[in-house]
């Protein structure tokens, strides 16, 4: 909280005070319940670990939103809570309005916790998840059974590599921003966002307000990116490991990436008579943008026609690469989905067969495969849920099931004219935004890690 108390400081805005008050008081708190709790950690196991990643994610919101509730932004506790949650689950939906007139500290804040919240995003994917069988891909799993085949023999010069790739890349991205006409100010805070895949700008009108085509082409670069598995990215940077880009998720979501991107700008050129290397820039930034659950916008891709509109509300769903910082149902899963449903067939074909379930490779085990469908069809009775209760609180159809999605699968702006990439979340009463705030919550956890301590047997010994 110290570091955009300083930026504001330096732009010789008053607001340095809410930072350093709100420093005093997190910090003070965390020193008296550090002393509380000196004797130690209880045994680690899974019960406990569902229950930390839970208590760590909500601690980390709830500190996140004191500054902002202490801001001269008049925000209530349900707009602090769900623009914190919206930074740290990288989320990029926003209940401020007149971006470009912002107290810079709140800026900054925002951004800084996109990253940090990256960087845990990325801890739970590659350590956590598939520790507790919830979710996440494991590197190391699926792409070797031997564990002598590990790249780094322990996770703490795992999670040092990782500390350090992540914080070049957004180095590289600063630069790259900066070079290109952005501010310093704000190539620090966009590059911020775009590794953590958040989505945060410093501008209303987002990207669109460089109006700048090399902006546009570098921040799909970076997007795509960190779409990709930190843990490939590593071993392929850091160890010069070529195979590990072999990984079939990457090529999935490139794929998907490329298809639906080209397809946007073959659609806005013979249907709007938009030349086509706007078109294709311009398609491809968004369509990226929305499938790494970035979230931001250089135009209101909605005005593109209701082929898009319907492109971009199913990119919504499908998010990244597992072990990065997207959101979405992840291009794993789709993998694993596709697999099962085809050896599902076999087996009717021929009964006696043996017909395995693969991922490359490697064989996928029946638990995962089980875990992989709970996921799925949770994820999206949850989607359909939060769908009617927003219906249920008066929201057109558009806005209730765009709203839905694009909070539990952590992308930012929705479709239609309130909460769509023209929009932002400003308008939406309070029970809407707790809800969509626990949604934010339930996509960016993996779903399941959130609902498993809700059930009654998990409290039983």
């Amino acid at each position: 909280m110290l570091v955009p108390a300083f930026v504001d400081v330096y732009y010789d805005h008053p607001g340095w005070r809410i930072f350093v008050l709100s420093a005093c008081l997190v910090g003070g708190f965390s020193t008296v319940l550090a002393a509380a709790t000196r004797a130690g950690p209880p045994p680690f196991n899974k019960k406990m670990g569902f229950l930390l990643v839970n208590l760590l994610w909500l601690v980390f919101s709830l500190a996140g939103a004191v500054p902002f509730m202490m801001s001269s932004l008049d925000m209530d506790f349900a707009k602090a809570l769900f623009e914190s949650v919206s930074a740290i689950t990288t989320t990029g939906s926003t209940v401020i309005a007149g971006l470009d007139h912002t107290q810079p500290g709140i800026l900054m804040w925002r951004s800084l916790l996109h990253w940090l919240g990256g960087i845990g995003i990325v801890a739970l994917g590659l350590f956590v998840m598939p520790y507790l069988r919830v979710g996440g891909v494991s590197f190391f799993k699926m792409e070797s059974s031997d564990t002598n085949d590990k790249p780094f023999a322990r996770i703490a010069s795992f999670t040092r590599a990782f500390i350090l790739v992540y914080v070049l890349i957004t180095a590289a991205c600063t630069m790259t921003y900066d070079f290109l006409g952005m501010s310093h100010f704000d190539a620090v805070n966009h590059a911020m966002a775009t590794v953590a895949t958040g989505g945060f700008s410093t501008h209303d009108a987002s990207f669109g307000h460089f109006n700048s085509l090399p902006l546009l082409w570098a921040g799909t670069v970076f997007m795509t990116l960190c779409s990709l598995p930190f843990s490939i990215l590593i071993v392929f940077m850091v160890r010069g490991r070529l195979d590990a880009l072999r990984d079939p998720q990457i090529f999935v979501f490139l794929g998907y990436l490329t298809v639906f991107s080209i397809a946007a700008a073959v659609y806005q050129r013979l249907t709007n008579d938009v030349e086509f290397h706007q078109a294709i820039t311009h398609s491809f930034f968004n369509i990226a943008s929305i499938l790494s659950t970035t979230g931001f916008a250089s135009q209101d891709y909605t005005l593109w026609g209701p082929f898009v509109v319907s492109l971009a509300f199913f990119a919504t769903f499908m998010g990244g690469c597992s072990g990065s910082t997207a959101g979405g149902i992840k291009a794993y899963r789709f993998i694993i989905i596709f697999n099962s449903i085809r050896s599902g067939l076999y087996k009717l074909i021929y009964p006696n067969g043996i017909h395995t379930v693969r991922y490359g490779r490697a064989t996928v085990d029946p638990d995962t495969q089980r875990t992989v469908f709970l996921f799925f069809c949770t994820y999206l009775m949850l989607w359909v849920l939060g769908s009617l209760a927003l219906g249920a609180m008066g929201y057109d159809m558009v806005t209730a099931i765009s709203s839905a999605i694009t909070a539990l699968s952590n992308v930012g702006p929705g479709l239609g004219p309130i909460v769509g990439p023209a929009g932002n979340f400003a308008t939406i009463s309070d029970p809407a935004l707790y809800l969509l705030t626990l949604l934010m919550l339930l996509g960016r956890l993996e779903v399941l890690t959130v609902l498993v301590i809700l059930m009654p047997i998990f409290w039983r010994s």
